[in-house]
């Protein structure tokens, strides 16, 4: 409901510009699939009607975003487009190091390159994909501390996303001096795109203080959650976003960020922390990977686009839209019984694979297969949130997941609410023959990151049906 009380969400813009789209038949789609691996990560784009796969880098900028492109300055050093952003981004976050980078991972790679390493332990809320496997490249060790509720994809708690502050203090007895820092993602991503209360930073500040760590921040959907603090907690309904983003700053003494989330750029990221020492280091392997600090890997037309999508990230007209239209597919996939991950984030939809493929075990990838019949059903793209993401372990072990869920990304201001409904209607149809689909076994496996470029195969169902026409050719040819 919008804020004069209809029903009806408003897009508080208009359609400026249009991209055609295409829709395969179904045994194109099968091909696609197959010839990709049944990895959809290695689809050609032009294959997927629909593409929720990610909300990262995917969003449509606005107008204003374009004409600052056009304001870009070039300059190696000290460009105006450097000043620009810097200033957008110490207006929510007031940082003294301001380190830009070509997206949020290269952030990742600095700080734990510089503040990671064997023997040392970094505790998060939940750790990403990418924010993992660059601690655990520098050979430290990733754990994560969500509070119990936020292991439930039903459980109603309204800030799931919240770091158990009672298991990071018993880490910080046993470790201390192996944590080098404390990270809270937000919102966070992996336990369904759940927001963190006020309450529980101020909470983790507090134990951090008692400890000596400093509190960072993987910040890249920091407006989505100081939306939900403002309409889920107490004591901020009249508090604008803006100032309700710089109290969650106020807390942290860092932070990594992809522009391309809640920013609205489509490339870009940066590294933000106080303490000097760090940051030269940082700043000294930033120039070696990424670029001089003043653009960091960006060109400055991507630097003003992400200082005026920082502004247009904390309008309200917009964040309550943007967390309408995606509480509009999760309420209908509950109304078709479909289990999700309650309540909604804001950035995604979470289908629970396991309960809604509950023939299929973790170690078989049901949210692989849920995400290939989607795909195969109606040209949906989405992504596996679950034991291939996460079941690896550096030991080499493989056990699964704490969930295994199928993530429907929503990209920023680009789908209208018909597009919505028919993602509705082929989840619905993949619904219908659940039972049918067959578990997963994977026939490629890199290193790390596997679910990037891993390659599958079905395998033989209940009812011992295959439902592969051909053996999958690893990632060739996609068309």
């Amino acid at each position: 409901m919008n804020a004069d009380g209809f029903r009806t969400i408003v897009e508080p813009f208009r359609i400026h510009s249009v991209e055609p789209m295409r829709m395969l038949d179904r045994e194109q789609r099968e091909r696609r699939l197959v010839s990709a691996g049944y990895n959809l990560f290695a689809l050609h784009s032009d294959d997927v009607l629909i593409d929720l796969l990610t909300d990262s880098g995917t969003g449509a900028m606005s107008s204003e975003q374009w004409a600052a492109i056009q304001r870009g300055n070039e300059a190696y050093a000290g460009a105006p487009s450097w000043f620009r952003f810097v200033s957008a981004v110490r207006e929510l976050f007031p940082f003294r190091h301001v380190l830009p980078t070509h997206q949020g991972r290269a952030a990742e790679k600095i700080l734990f390159s510089v503040v990671g390493g064997p023997g040392r332990v970094i505790p998060n809320n939940t750790h990403f994909d990418t924010t993992r496997a660059n601690i655990e490249a520098s050979g430290a060790e990733a754990v994560d501390l969500v509070i119990e509720e936020g292991t439930h994809p039903d459980s109603w708690h309204p800030f799931k996303g919240n770091m158990d502050c009672t298991e990071l203090e018993k880490l910080l007895i046993s470790r201390a001096d192996d944590v080098p820092l404390v990270m809270v993602t937000v919102t966070n991503n992996s336990s369904g795109g759940q927001p963190v209360s006020m309450a529980n930073l101020r909470e983790v500040r507090q134990v951090c203080d008692r400890y000596g760590k400093p509190l960072f921040l993987d910040a890249c959907r920091f407006a989505e959650n100081a939306w939900f603090i403002k309409t889920r907690e107490e004591g901020y309904a009249d508090i604008g976003v803006a100032d309700i983003v710089r109290e969650m700053a106020s807390y942290a003494d860092g932070m990594t960020m992809s522009a391309k989330k809640d920013p609205l750029a489509n490339i870009g990221g940066w590294l933000a922390l106080n303490d000097d020492a760090i940051a030269e280091r940082c700043r000294s392997l930033e120039i070696l990977t990424e670029g001089f600090p003043t653009y960091g890997g960006l060109a400055g037309r991507d630097l003003d686009a992400i200082a005026v999508g920082l502004h247009e990230a904390v309008d309200e007209d917009y964040l309550r839209y943007r967390i309408a239209s995606t509480a509009y597919l999760g309420n209908a996939l509950l109304r078709l019984g479909v289990p999700v991950v309650v309540p909604f984030g804001g950035h995604a939809v979470f289908i629970d694979a396991r309960a809604f493929l509950p023939h299929i075990p973790p170690l078989r990838y049901p949210g692989q297969a849920l995400a290939c019949a989607l795909y195969l059903e109606g040209g949906v793209r989405s992504c596996e949130i679950g034991t291939v993401m996460f079941g690896r372990h550096p030991d080499g072990s493989e056990q699964p997941a704490p969930m295994d869920l199928v993530r429907l990304a929503i990209p920023r201001r680009t789908y209208t609410q018909s597009h919505i409904d028919y993602v509705t209607e082929v989840v619905e149809r993949v619904a219908a023959s659940a039972d049918e689909l067959a578990g997963m076994e994977m026939t490629y496996e890199p290193a790390r990151l596997r679910h990037f470029t891993a390659t599958f195969r079905p395998r033989m169902d209940r009812q011992g049906v295959s439902h592969a026409r051909s053996e999958p050719d690893g990632l060739h040819s996609q068309r």
